[in-house]
């Protein structure tokens, strides 16, 4: 189905709730090191409550690993610096998209190693920074999900 890739996420909880979110919708969930937390953290347990048996995860030590797990794959970076709308882009199965770490985001290197038109943003007001991270998954997976007509690829 899709992929999320959370370039070394920082809050538990965040990952938690991105946990149960690809669980229930069936997506590949990657994690690229450092982690700032253990996966065993009580709190990222807490959020993804009893899903994590039921998720795919895998984890990479840098984002050049994972990207040699998704070849042939468009790789979608989701960034308050993108100029084209996430709903704008038409979807396909095995699409994955990259988030930056919660703190400071992707490095402006990666952002620039993806063209133009793959680096995608979900609107805000203007005087916004960026919004949480877990809410930007779901709002992403949802539309790629919707624009598959919600076929969970099971």
């Amino acid at each position: 189905m899709f992929n999320i890739i959370l370039h070394q996420p920082e809050i538990p909880q965040n990952t938690g709730n991105i946990i149960r979110l690809c669980a229930n919708t069936n997506v590949q969930l990657h994690l690229i090191k450092p982690l700032g937390f253990a996966l065993k953290d009580k709190q990222l347990i807490r959020a993804g409550l009893d899903y994590h048996e039921f998720a795919r995860i895998k984890m990479h030590e840098n984002w050049l690993e994972c990207q040699k797990q998704l070849p042939e794959k468009r790789i979608f970076i989701v960034t308050t610096k993108g100029k084209q709308r996430y709903d704008k882009v038409k979807y396909s199965a095995g699409d994955a998209f990259l988030f930056g770490a919660e703190s400071r985001g992707l490095p402006m290197d990666l952002i620039e190693s993806v063209a133009e038109q793959n680096r995608i943003r979900v609107p805000m007001i203007p005087t916004s920074r960026s919004l949480n991270l877990s809410n930007t998954v779901a709002i992403v997976v949802y539309e790629a999900w919707r624009q598959v007509e919600f076929n969970s690829g099971i």
